[in-house]
């Protein structure tokens, strides 16, 4: 008996152009990336029902593509390039055109069977794009803080000083405008009153749980763990095995987490006597706070789902 493979379609995106690859067939074609090449793209795709189409997360150059189709209720797959790129080195795929790209994202989807996940709203997107903007005003103050200290001259520390003042401005801005878009969605609102519930778990860490794990609530507290980077990988082999450790996931996600853990860690009387107890059996600091941050993200997730805020009761 021959196997079957399921009707698959790569999308290779650009900024100008996307290069689609179906499979079984092997059909090639490209389409400009905006909505004129997008709607010829769906007038071409749709009645071909796809199992899976399957693309990398490209910033801002995904996102028209993205809302049209998903749009028609098809089943889109959202990869993280870093997962697709290991697969093409599996397979031995050495050359790197938009062609072979769309290609590759096929089979990727076609023998991998990646999940077929819900869209991000509209209105997460926007709170992404805040969240990041943030992070990178707060990378820009570090950056003049560190700068000033090494100033004699009196015009270059007003400089900074004055750059100083527009950081916190803009930082201020965007957390202004991060509560306002939170405040008009339902389920944001929610989220963000359950999550600031959580003794050591402020505003900005909860506005960035929102918007770079949309899934929590939704998956079991290892895949949650797993998702964020926080759950140990094992290194094993024969009789030899060495430590285990944390790797891949969400960086971001993990340190949105460290400063509410070293918080939970003094004002959560759970999580403090945990801390305590690992370190007394001798297990570094690090450890133990990275052990505390995977508590919180277990504890968010399980509030979320069963839709409740945290209770002295709980850790």
């Amino acid at each position: 008996m021959t196997a079957t493979i399921a009707r698959t379609l790569g999308i290779d995106i650009s900024k100008d152009r996307l290069d689609v690859h179906l499979l079984p067939e092997g059909t090639e074609r490209q389409y400009t990336n905006d909505a004129g090449g997008i709607g010829e793209l769906m007038l071409w795709l749709v009645p071909l029902m796809p199992e899976r189409i399957v693309y990398e997360a490209t910033g801002a150059y995904h996102r028209q593509l993205e809302r049209m189709l998903g749009a028609k209720g098809l089943p889109l797959v959202k990869m993280n390039p870093q997962h697709t790129h290991a697969f093409a080195r599996a397979a031995g795929r050495l050359s790197k055109t938009d062609r072979i790209d769309a290609a590759m994202l096929a089979r990727f989807g076609a023998l991998m069977v990646p999940d077929i996940r819900p869209l991000r709203s509209q209105a997460l997107d926007v709170l992404c794009e805040l969240v990041a903007a943030r992070r990178a005003l707060v990378k820009d103050r570090t950056a003049a803080l560190n700068r000033r200290k090494n100033l004699t001259i009196g015009l270059l520390k007003r400089q900074v000083d004055q750059r100083l003042k527009q950081i916190s401005a803009q930082i201020e801005a965007v957390d202004t405008e991060c509560r306002n878009l939170v405040a008009a969605e339902v389920d944001l609102a929610r989220r963000l009153d359950i999550l600031t519930s959580i003794p050591g778990l402020g505003e900005v860490t909860a506005f960035a749980l929102i918007a770079d794990m949309p899934e929590i609530g939704s998956l079991a507290n290892k895949q949650a763990a797993s998702l964020a980077g926080l759950a140990p990988v094992d290194r094993q082999s024969g009789q030899w095995k060495g430590k285990s450790f944390i790797r891949g996931g969400r960086s971001w996600c993990r340190q949105a987490l460290y400063m509410p853990a070293l918080v939970a860690i003094r004002f959560n009387q759970p999580l403090k006597i945990k801390y305590e107890a690992l370190r007394e059996a001798g297990k570094p600091a690090k450890l133990a706070i990275t052990a505390i941050m995977r508590k919180l993200l277990i504890l968010a997730n399980a509030l979320i789902r069963d839709d409740r805020k945290w209770s002295p009761q709980m850790p």
